[in-house]
């Protein structure tokens, strides 16, 4: 195999698994759940081996592939990375590796094709990540929708999980609607949809503020920006344990790659027309969610606002227009999707245990869930920012890159972080101290070893990218610089 095709084969790998688990049948859950579990872990490893032989000096695509689907009318399937896309192939492989091992002890009948949506779901996630080709971005961008909506809707854990189902899928299509008639507008116009054609195109200021409204008006739902996140906090609530930690996770982060992959470069006259309605938004986002986070008392709706509240941040880096702020994002992007999958599996933890989610019935775990509760205090410090954590460093970039663009915004956006310690903090105090409420719950159970094994890993990762960034920084600068020299 030559190293060229490496992207090719981590993109693969999870189709293949998924095809191979169709064909086994029902009956050996044991070998599905295996052949699920070293799938994904197969597909890692070749996302690590893409990270070894990754060239951080250059700006430039690598491991391309390309495949004639219609010469005659000049559309490739083309699939490369750069420092942007590499690590959030990274982050799909490690938390589809980590879905597969929270679904473990689901029953044997529903097992075979809750691990395939998943699989499909990968594979679809790094396709996503990696195309070069602004029609099959919206192709897969938008096939992200059928196996999550099954997740939600089949396999969800409560009544309304239908409702959730189709309000998640009618809600992100009909945004895209728009993007799909702007990448029509840009075939007709300029016969390519090649965006390394297309960034060296100028596109007139008007073009330029029509088309970027039509992609915003998919990509804000994606993160999602308020007014357009109506659906998020409902998709988790009824969404399971593993689905909630891959929409946060992975899903969520489909929108800022979109702004970073097309709006900004392709667009750069209009992102900065429309960046004090970026800042406006993302800055109510981060105050507001975070107000609405303090008032919730279902665990999982609390995280969900606080993710809302985070991606306030990151579309206040992305649209910064220097370095500092863009690479924030992407820390913080890639923190979140650590942080926030690690809290809804401690939420998941207690939700097996005792089929509640209701913050009222809990109180006083450290006594009888220790290991859960060391834990649950560190990612919640991890999710505030607090020093030496990954989101410390996302956050401090953001803050740097935004200050020299607007002073005013960086600290209204400083704000928000003492919001959100209020929230993560009291949330913390609530579940695990004070008196144990044995008129509700009377069993308790610490964290497994399968769980531990999820938790700790998460844990490393968290504490490697707060204390020693400058390893994933160094793959990000080249491309990073590449994209503000559309703003020189």
């Amino acid at each position: 195999m030559q190293i060229t095709n490496l992207l090719l084969w981590t993109s693969l790998i999870p189709l293949c698994g998924a095809i191979l688990l169709i064909f086994i049948p029902r009956f050996y859950s044991h070998l599905i759940r295996n052949i699920a579990f070293a799938t994904a872990q197969l597909a890692f490893i070749y996302s690590i081996l893409l990270w070894l032989c990754f060239e951080s000096t250059t700006s430039l695509f690598q491991f391309i592939y390309t495949i004639n689907w219609f010469p005659s009318y000049n559309i490739y399937y083309t699939i490369g990375v750069d420092g942007i896309s590499l690590f959030f192939i990274i982050l799909t492989t490690w938390l589809i590796t980590v879905c597969t091992l929270i679904s473990w002890n689901m029953p044997d009948s529903q097992i075979k094709e809750y691990l395939i949506c998943f699989l499909l779901l990968e594979a679809i996630l790094i396709q996503v990540f990696c195309v070069l080709d602004v029609l099959f971005f919206y192709i897969f961008f938008e096939s992200v929708l059928i196996p999550m909506f099954l997740i939600i809707g089949v396999w969800g854990s409560r009544e309304r999980k239908i409702r959730a189902a189709y309000q998640f899928f009618i809600y992100t299509l009909a945004g895209s609607l728009l993007m799909l008639l702007a990448i029509l507008t840009i075939y007709f116009q300029h016969g390519t949809t090649d965006i390394q054609v297309l960034w060296n195109i100028n596109f007139d200021v008007r073009t330029q503020i029509l088309l970027w409204l039509a992609f915003f008006a998919s990509l804000a739902v994606k993160i999602p920006m308020i007014p357009f996140h109506i659906w998020l906090p409902e998709a988790h609530a009824e969404a399971p344990t593993a689905g909630s930690v891959i929409l946060a996770g992975v899903l969520l982060k489909m929108g800022g790659y979109g702004f970073l992959r097309f709006s900004l470069p392709l667009f750069p006259e209009a992102s900065l027309y429309f960046a004090p309605l970026i800042y406006l938004l993302s800055i109510i986002a981060a105050i507001y969610a975070s107000l609405t986070t303090i008032r919730q008392v279902d665990l999982k709706k609390i995280i969900a606002y606080s993710s809302v509240s985070h991606m306030g941040f990151v579309t206040l880096g992305l649209f910064s227009f220097n370095s500092q702020g863009i690479e924030g994002s992407i820390i913080l992007m890639l923190s979140h999707g650590l942080v926030s999958s690690a809290l809804f599996l401690c939420v998941g933890i207690l939700y097996d245990r005792h089929k509640t989610r209701l913050l009222k019935y809990y109180g006083g775990l450290v006594q009888v869930m220790p290991i859960f509760s060391i834990l649950l205090l560190f990612f919640t410090f991890s999710n505030i920012g607090f020093p030496g954590t990954s989101s410390f460093v996302g956050e401090l970039l953001v803050l740097m890159g935004v200050f020299q663009f607007s002073p005013i915004s960086t600290f209204l956006s400083a704000f928000s972080m003492i919001l959100g310690a209020g929230y993560s903090i009291w949330l913390f105090n609530r579940v695990c101290f004070g008196s144990l409420k044995l008129q509700y719950i009377t069993n308790f159970q610490d964290i497994s070893r399968r769980e531990f094994c999820i938790l700790f890993p998460l844990s490393v990762f968290v504490l490697w990218m707060g204390i020693y960034p400058e390893i994933f920084l160094s793959e990000i600068h080249c491309s990073s610089y590449n994209l503000i020299a559309y703003f020189n």
